[in-house]
């Protein structure tokens, strides 16, 4: 199986299903630009279009600019789409040079896939729910007292990290929290400029994993957000009007801010929603991977939505 995202070098979106395509007997590779930005050691397999292997299958994460131009590489080879990353609902561009070859569409749950469809310009009958394969194996909660998990987004274009929409909210909202004598923890986006976050904890294991020790989560809504609720661990989300979040990574909030100055408020009373906007946000849980990886195979053998 092929890999495209719209994130043309980031593999983290890949990892999680490494060990069902291993238990398959399967090989996963995501197709990158060049190997510039690949750290050695990486566990995802990469090449570049031109190295490719041969495949059943091509799978794109996205209709941006790089998904699409893969897509154009490998005209013979069956597409399907899935949601690995979270994604708008309004329609991509490139999507409607995809949108002829999918035979299957998939996202993690039923609010994603509302989401995923309006982003491919798809009736929403069309996507398949199959869950995230990071709560596959979820940490058991065992939050510490006064322990607050940071989450960042990532900072580019600008070097420094500051332009970026949500991120001086954010760091001013940490400092408000360490004030009021929380002890504060940063779970640091892979792409994310770790000098800003220099003077607090850094997590030292995936955000997931740290959100389990923690009382309550703060940070700009990512992907990550319906994976926290699911472990159990309240949600606030910093917002920012540059910033263009689903609503479906808001609805798992327990309230955002766009002020600094109610950062320890909304941190003190923060709960999870409803649990049926948990079920909408988070889809199901357990063998995920599996149920994607099955569809990916249909696709493969022709089978189409």
């Amino acid at each position: 199986m092929l890999i495209a995202t719209n994130e043309p070098w980031a593999t983290y979106h890949v990892r999680p299903l490494l060990a069902e395509a291993e238990r398959r007997g399967w090989q996963l590779t995501q197709v990158v630009p060049d190997k510039s930005r690949i750290k050695p050691g990486d566990p995802v397999p990469t090449a570049t279009p031109r190295t490719a292997p041969a495949a059943d299958l091509l799978v794109v994460a996205g209709a941006d600019d790089w998904p699409v131009e893969v897509a154009g590489r490998f005209p013979k080879l069956p597409l399907t789409a899935s949601e690995l990353a979270y994604l708008g609902p309004r329609q991509a561009v490139g999507a409607q040079k995809l949108r002829p070859r999918l035979r299957k569409i998939t996202a993690a749950s039923p609010a994603a896939a509302d989401a995923f469809a309006g982003y491919l310009g798809t009736a929403r009958g069309t996507v398949t729910v199959v869950g995230s394969p990071q709560t596959d194996d979820l940490p058991e909660r065992v939050p510490e007292p006064g322990l607050v998990l940071v989450l960042t987004s990532v900072t580019r274009p600008d070097s420094t990290g500051e332009a970026a929409p949500g991120t001086a909210l954010l760091l001013a909202a940490a400092e408000k929290l360490r004030t009021a004598g929380k002890r504060i923890m940063v779970g640091l986006h892979p792409r994310e400029n770790p000098a800003l976050w220099a003077r607090y904890e850094i997590s030292q294991v995936p955000s997931l994993n740290a959100s389990a020790r923690a009382e309550a989560t703060i940070g700009i809504p990512g992907t990550v957000f319906p994976l926290i609720a699911a472990v159990g661990t309240p949600l606030v989300g910093c917002t920012d009007p540059a910033l263009k979040v689903p609503d479906h990574l808001l609805k798992v909030c327990s309230s955002t801010i766009d002020d600094a100055a109610l950062a320890v408020s909304a941190v003190a009373n923060a709960r999870l929603p409803a649990s049926e906007t948990l079920r909408d946000s988070i889809g199901p849980v357990g063998e995920s991977a599996a149920r994607l990886l099955d569809i990916w195979s249909r696709a493969a053998r022709g089978d189409v939505t």
